[in-house]
């Protein structure tokens, strides 16, 4: 008895596993941008976060998303209702902890608008001989914090933020800053082991807030 007990055992657990093995991985599609005025906003690469929450059978599961640095996130997810939450301090702008109900069926597309206090608008770059020459527009966009930097950032590669290994970056602060009604322009150097071309963006610094609002990333070529 206690032999046929085990083989039955045994049976339950293997035919448990194959059920398991045969499920489906997910296969829709949750994609999207965090927006600003409906125009995406520039980011460090996969250091702002959102989250989505999904009630399971005895769990609510979290689920992170990281934002791109164009302000684009996608997600591979199961069809059903989720929550998508805009995280605490994790980005560039005011926070706002609302939930978003999102309603996952196929290839679902759903933008996050967010409030930033401070943007950069119309950022150009040029160069002539070694110097990189930029200019760009800032302005407030929510009272309430001072500005603190607005920083020139140049990569070999197209991830450029304060995070990454720069080739190099030039910074306005303070009286610098005083008058925003005026464009803001940089001159900056290369250094001699540049070759062929480089990527650039601009980003501004809010006090008291970690993360910066950037341009978009624009490739330079020599």
């Amino acid at each position: 008895m206690k032999a046929l007990f085990n083989l039955l055992l045994v049976g339950a657990f293997l035919l448990t596993g194959c059920e398991l093995d045969n499920v489906d991985p997910p296969s829709s599609t949750l994609s999207g941008r965090v927006i600003y005025q409906d125009q995406p906003v520039g980011v460090r690469n996969n250091g702002v976060q959102l989250e989505l929450w999904q009630r399971g059978y005895q769990l609510f599961t979290k689920i992170p998303v990281y934002v791109n640095q164009d302000g684009s996130y996608s997600a591979t997810l199961f069809n059903g209702n989720y929550k998508l939450v805009r995280l605490r301090d994790s980005g560039p702008w005011m926070n706002n902890t609302d939930t978003i109900e999102v309603q996952v069926k196929g290839n679902t597309v759903v933008d996050v608008p967010v409030q930033p206090y401070y943007v950069v608008r119309n950022a150009s770059f040029t160069k002539s001989g070694n110097i990189i020459n930029a200019t760009c527009q800032v302005s407030q966009a929510m009272a309430g914090r001072n500005i603190e930097a607005v920083t020139l950032f140049l990569n070999t590669t197209q991830f450029v933020d304060n995070n990454n290994n720069l080739i190099g970056q030039s910074s306005k602060t303070g009286t610098a800053l005083s008058n925003l009604s005026q464009p803001l322009t940089y001159s900056f150097t290369l250094p001699g082991n540049v070759r062929n071309y480089c990527y650039a963006r601009i980003g501004v610094k809010t006090q008291g807030v970690v993360e910066l609002f950037y341009s978009p990333v624009q490739k330079i070529e020599f």
